[in-house]
């Protein structure tokens, strides 16, 4: 703890005190540039990793590094739109979007948060089959394997009963990848720091796959439930009241799990980088303010890092929880 204090009382110092009086910080733009997705990754202020652009377009495929876009620079046609609905956004010389498959930010964040939950279970899976039955497992692999109970026992064969072993695989995939995607969201250096699981993209998608698993694989019976539910009869004919609830409700699920997961994790990268840029309002304001807010900002920003910690695992379990939960209503109807 101590440590950190340390560090982020330097870091933050470091980057207020060349700041001129004159200078002012658009803390809104500041924050959203932080949490927005990018053509390439900072890793300090000189410091940049460009990534690949992949545009599609009638003539063929364009490939290059992002670092030909740079400073407004114009590569091939092609431009990173600085206003409009397209800003931050790669145009072609008329403003509009090509078919973008570049591998940005958020997307070398999906490789690696993919890559890393690969090497770990199947280097978890190497050690079962090395050792077997013949001891317990300590450490990391002792760590994963009460996650797998936990995930396998206490979330999916309470929640779906019968048949729950069908999900349990799908289940752990999605704690496990929206735990490290938080808990990556939180370190502040290369590879950690991209906004994943604050992106609706992405828990849009998680949310489709919980979508497929609880409505592509429900028994007949779930179907019956929703187009011909066991109410009185004047509330599903000659006007189909309930069926049309029941029908909306299949969409709300996963629309639910979507913004929960979104909200919660974009509003604690918010609150840190305001928390953050109090340092940098304050600099104008001389010495003796900017050093007492200095400690205030770090303190603060110590004790959210510590919730958003906390919030990581949450989240990532009420995903799982709530998922796991839908499946069980559509196997009990």
């Amino acid at each position: 703890m101590r440590v950190r204090l340390l560090v982020y009382i330097i870091c933050v110092w470091g980057f207020a005190a060349p700041m001129r009086a004159e200078e002012s910080l658009d803390v809104s733009k500041l924050i959203f540039e932080h949490l927005g997705d990018s053509y390439e990754w900072h890793i300090t202020e000189g410091a940049v990793i460009p990534l690949p652009c992949i545009l599609v377009n009638k003539s063929g495929v364009d490939v290059f590094m992002s670092d030909k876009l740079e400073h407004g620079a114009t590569y091939h046609g092609y431009r990173i739109a600085t206003e409009g609905e397209h800003e931050g956004k790669i145009v072609n010389a008329a403003g509009e979007r090509p078919f973008d498959i570049s591998i940005t930010k958020n997307v070398l964040e999906l490789f690696i948060v993919c890559i890393l939950l690969c090497s770990v279970v199947l280097g978890v899976a190497r050690w079962y089959r090395k050792n077997g039955c013949k001891k317990a497992p300590g450490g990391f692999v002792g760590m994963m394997e009460a996650v797998v109970d936990f995930i396998d026992k206490d979330v999916a064969k309470e929640s779906i009963g019968h048949g729950y072993e069908r999900f349990s695989p799908y289940l752990m995939t999605v704690f496990l990848f929206i735990l490290t995607s938080n808990l990556l969201g939180l370190l502040p250096v290369f590879p950690g720091g991209a906004n994943l699981t604050g992106n609706i993209a992405v828990t849009l998608t998680c949310a489709v796959t919980a979508f497929i698993a609880i409505n592509c694989f429900a028994p007949k019976g779930y179907y019956k439930s929703i187009f011909w539910p066991n109410v009185p009869f004047f509330l599903k004919a000659p006007l189909p009241i309930m069926p049309t609830i029941e029908f909306i409700g299949v969409f709300t699920k996963p629309f639910s799990l979507t913004i929960r997961l979104f909200a919660n994790i974009m509003a604690g990268h918010i609150i840190i980088l305001a928390l953050t840029s109090v340092v940098f309002v304050t600099a104008q304001m001389g010495t003796a303010m900017c050093a007492s807010m200095t400690v205030v900002s770090v303190l603060f920003c110590i004790f959210m890092n510590c919730l958003e910690l906390l919030v990581a695992f949450i989240q990532a379990y009420v995903f799982t929880i709530l998922t796991a939960n839908f499946i069980g209503l559509a196997h009990d109807e």
